[in-house]
This record gives C-alpha cells, sequence and structure tokens, in this order.
C-alpha cells in the first residue's frame, strides 16, 4: 500500500481536468492508492461529480444535470455523473476510490438527501468493497455509517479528538496537515485507537516529509507524482522509525525539554573566537517553523563575538540510528556552522578516544563545500589522520539542504541531499578505531574563527551571522 491519494484525481501534471475521468484513469495509471472526487447534487437530484459549487459559472444545485450538459471541460468531457465515475473506477482493481460528500449550500436537509443517494449509487454499482467516505460535515460522516454499516468514513474538518471519532465508528481522521503539525501526539492516539490518518492538501516536498516521518497512513495531494519521488527517500519507508525530533513548530526559546546549552568563551579546544550564551534570544531563537542561531558581534566577558551552541544530552541521547537535519548555512569567511554528536559517558577516555562524529561541517573560506567526519583516538585531525570528506554543494547560503549520518552497529555513512559520499566501515573491535558502541548526543553551533574556522580569516561584515534549521530528527531500526 502507498498511501497516495491522487486530490481530484491525478490532474495537474498533465493539464487535465480536476474530477474528471481521465484524472481518475491517470490516478489508476499512476498506482495511487485512492482517486479522490467529489459529489454535488442538481437541482433534479441527480449526483455529479465536481469540486466547487459551481462548474463553469453554473450553480450545480440550482441547475438541472441538462443544463450542466451545456458546458465542457476542457478535455471536451461533460461533467461527470457519479454513475459514470463508478464505472470507470471498478474497471480496475488496484486504486480506491475516495469518495467525498460536499456540504450543501441549500442546508443540512439536503446534504443528507445527497448522502442518501450517493450511498445509494454505490450499492447499485456494488462498490462498497471499493469506495471510502469522507465529509466536512459530522451529520454526513455519521448518516453514512446509518446507511452501510461498515463503511470506511473519514472527517475532514479537523475539530473532533480522536477518541470521539473511535466512539462514532469512524475509521479515522483525514485533516489538514496543520492540525497534525500542531499537536505531536494526534498520530500515537489516533495509532491506539486503531483509528487511520490522512492529510490534505500536501503538495511540497518538506510537508510530505514530516508526514511520512511521522508515519501517516495516507496523504492527499495535487501532486501524486512527486509524492512517489518523496517516499522513495523516506527514512520512515526504509525501516526507520522516528524515535526523537524537533520540528521549532513554536515560538521562542528552543524547547527547555529537548536542548541544553554548552556555555563559555573557552575556546573550546579550537582557539574559537565566541562566547556561547545560555538560553539568549539573541543567539537562540524559534519562529516561524525555523531555529535561528545567531553569531553576533557583541562583547561578552573575554570574547568579542557570542554565539549559541544546543546540545541534547541529558535530553536526548542514542546508540545507533539516523540523524537529519535540514538546514541553511551562514555566510561569511571565519564562520564555523557544524552539526555533530559526540559520546555522553566518555566510555573510552576523553578527546579524542571515545570519538566524535561530525554528521556536517563548513568554513566560509570554502563556500562550495561541506564536510563530513569521523574521529578516534588513532584517526583524529590532532595527528592528521582523520577520517574526512568534503562534497559539493549547490547553494547553501539561499536554500534548505538535508544532512544526515546513519550510524550502525559496523558502520557510519554521511549524507547530502540522500546522496551518500562517505562512509566509515568498523575495522575490528579496538576502541582506539571504533569507540561507537556507546551512547552519542546531538550538538548543533555556529562558531567564529578557531583553528580551521579561521584559517583564512575573518569577515568583520557578516555579523549577525544566521545559522537556520528547519528540523531535526533521529530515527532507529
Amino acid at each position: 500500500m502507498n498511501g497516495i491519494i491522487a486530490h481530484r484525481g491525478a490532474w495537474k501534471k498533465q493539464n487535465i481536468p480536476e474530477n474528471s475521468i481521465a484524472a481518475l484513469r491517470e490516478a489508476v495509471r499512476l498506482g495511487c492508492y485512492g482517486s479522490e472526487f467529489d459529489v454535488w447534487m442538481t437541482a433534479d437530484n441527480i449526483v455529479v461529480v465536481n469540486h466547487d459549487p459551481d462548474f463553469l459559472g453554473m450553480s450545480i444545485e440550482k441547475s438541472t444535470y441538462e443544463q450542466l450538459l451545456e458546458k465542457s471541460l476542457s478535455n471536451g468531457e461533460k461533467i461527470p455523473t457519479l454513475d459514470a465515475y463508478l464505472k470507470e473506477g471498478l474497471k480496475q482493481r488496484g486504486t480506491r476510490l475516495i469518495l467525498e460528500i460536499k456540504t450543501s449550500k441549500l442546508g443540512l436537509d439536503r446534504s443528507l438527501a445527497l448522502t442518501e443517494q450517493a450511498v445509494a449509487a454505490v450499492r447499485k454499482h456494488k462498490a462498497t468493497k471499493w469506495v471510502d467516505y469522507i465529509a466536512f460535515s459530522y451529520d454526513v460522516c455519521k448518516k453514512i455509517l446509518q446507511l452501510q454499516p461498515g463503511a470506511v468514513v473519514s472527517y475532514l474538518n479537523g475539530d473532533v479528538s480522536p477518541a470521539q471519532l473511535k466512539a462514532d465508528g469512524l475509521a479515522g481522521a483525514d485533516y489538514h496537515y496543520s492540525v497534525y503539525q500542531k499537536d505531536g501526539s494526534w498520530f500515537e492516539e489516533a495509532r491506539k485507537l486503531g483509528l487511520t490518518t490522512n492529510a490534505w492538501t500536501v503538495n511540497s516536498a518538506e510537508d510530505m516529509q514530516w508526514l511520512l516521518a511521522h508515519h501517516i497512513d495516507y496523504i492527499t495531494t495535487n501532486e501524486p507524482e512527486l509524492l512517489i519521488e518523496e517516499r522513495k527517500k523516506s527514512p520512515a519507508l526504509q525501516g526507520w522509525k522516528l524515535k526523537w525530533a524537533d520540528e521549532f513548530n513554536y515560538k521562542g526559546l528552543p524547547a527547555d525539554d529537548k536542548w541544553a546549552y554548552d556555555v563559555g568563551g573557552s575556546g573550546w579546544g579550537n582557539n574559537e573566537l565566541q562566547f556561547y550564551t545560555k538560553a539568549d534570544s539573541t543567539n537562540a531563537q524559534v519562529n516561524k517553523g525555523i531555529l535561528s542561531i545567531i553569531a553576533r558581534k557583541d562583547k561578552r566577558e573575554n570574547r568579542d563575538y557570542t554565539s549559541a551552541r544546543l546540545v541534547t544530552k541529558g535530553k536526548f541521547d542514542w546508540k545507533y540510528g539516523r540523524v537529519e537535519v535540514r538546514a541553511m548555512l551562514p555566510k561569511g569567511k571565519g564562520l564555523w556552522p557544524a552539526i555533530w554528536m559526540l559520546p555522553t559517558a566518555w566510555k573510552y577516555g576523553g578527546w579524542p578516544k571515545s570519538g566524535e562524529i561530525d554528521v556536517m561541517e563548513h568554513v566560509g573560506f570554502t563556500p562550495d563545500t561541506v564536510y563530513g567526519s569521523v574521529h578516534t583516538e588513532k584517526f583524529n585531525h590532532a595527528i592528521r589522520t582523520q577520517v574526512t570528506k568534503g562534497i559539493k554543494i549547490d547553494d547553501p547560503y539561499n536554500s534548505y539542504h538535508v544532512y544526515s549520518a546513519e550510524w550502525f552497529a559496523d558502520r557510519i555513512d554521511f549524507y547530502l541531499d540522500g546522496k551518500k559520499y562517505l562512509s566509515f566501515p568498523k575495522k575490528g573491535a579496538d576502541p582506539a578505531v571504533w569507540p561507537f558502541d556507546q551512547d552519542f548526543h546531538l550538538l548543533i553551533n555556529l562558531a567564529v574563527g578557531g583553528n580551521w574556522g579561521g584559517m583564512k580569516g575573518l569577515d568583520p561584515n557578516v555579523y549577525p551571522a544566521v545559522f537556520k534549521v528547519d528540523y531535526v530528527r533521529v530515527f532507529q531500526k
């Protein structure tokens, strides 16, 4: 089951009329799990398929079917009747028919009459095993279940709890994706109750990946072709289960149940020039779904710059898994943003004996490259033996990219936008080579200067410099 529901059929990419028979056929050709379509009832009680209450400028509910036939869709089709749509849909056995009963502009009684007609048509065509129902009206949802007990019915409006949906016999929720993003407990509650979850209408790759990461059952989209490709990239569909995440869908300081801070201006072993602050919104803030880590030319104690270094230590530590961060890098010579991992208990001793995993590092004097690295006692930059590799990157300062690493018991793989560019295999049990059998935690920071970051000097005109993070996700098998 691929969970893809083509919204009003698959119409957009091929410039096919929405809700047409041709759009249904294209959804079937693409192999979509379902093809959604909408029904209204004409003035003479014929059920027709159309999304809007008007068809090419004519009010469906105030026009007869014969009057609607005076106009044609752009491909020459007439407005489909529900009978014709069901007949076409039943010619195949791969794509479900997702029937949305629209809410009448003429009142609830008219909506319920439409519901009776639609359910009767489904029964007449012996399509009950191939039709699922959706509606914005909760009364319509309950009416469907009265008329066809056991029908698969989902509610669209987003204002009913999982427990209430279950109590009223609905199969699940088909809510706008923002409803789920506002309440992260929705998916878990629905799963516990045996309810399905669907999101509409999801047309961006980023929103698709968020929903896939959270193991949603179905996604309704105008872009089924895009969703087909995004599913291929999804960690959740490759056996990974989301264990921890921050989607930054709040405002203010980074969430204190997820993040702590490294604080101070010690140089951090690299002669860095910044002072890392704690819970200071001038250096770390969340707004409009983005975490911003901000380096400023601002004197603090013994340093001329301030910035932030966020850590999950003590909040979330893990052994083996996939870490994935979508971020936009700051531009400027002397800047050194990083996404990396350190051991929590330092099982084999201090750095580098217990290891370090650098998911992504970037230095401003090489603006077209990011790096992945591994440090151990035998392989580290202090003795110039570190295992590292740079990869070319397009437009890191104006576009978001996904930086990730997959850490297994026998190797660590590094990725940029889903492309693997470095692998560090385990070669024996010697902890001087492989100390990666203990819990690690995540760090995200923006350094100024330092042995590497400041190697070619500093541009004094880049401050405040902002490292933007869209999300952080950690998966485990």
